[in-house]
């Protein structure tokens, strides 16, 4: 998987982008609630896409109750 990834994040019409754990990112991570999202990977997926105004493809409940944007 890690060579498809590669190629993905380096062709320029995939839609991938790779985000920097920047200051930024991690204020906005200290927006997301532990009590709504426990799971630290998940806050930062969910801090991620808040940050970057972006939707979500999720399933997860606590991720969906967070209020951030989901398309799935």
């Amino acid at each position: 998987m890690k060579p498809q990834l590669d190629a993905a994040l380096i062709a320029e019409n995939s839609g991938l982008i790779l985000a920097n754990l920047t200051d930024e990112l991690v204020a906005a991570l200290a927006k997301i609630s532990r009590d709504n999202v426990p799971n630290m990977p998940d806050r930062i997926i969910t801090a991620t896409a808040k940050h970057l105004a972006l939707p979500l493809f999720s399933r997860d409940s606590k991720i969906t109750a967070s209020g951030i944007d989901i398309i799935w």
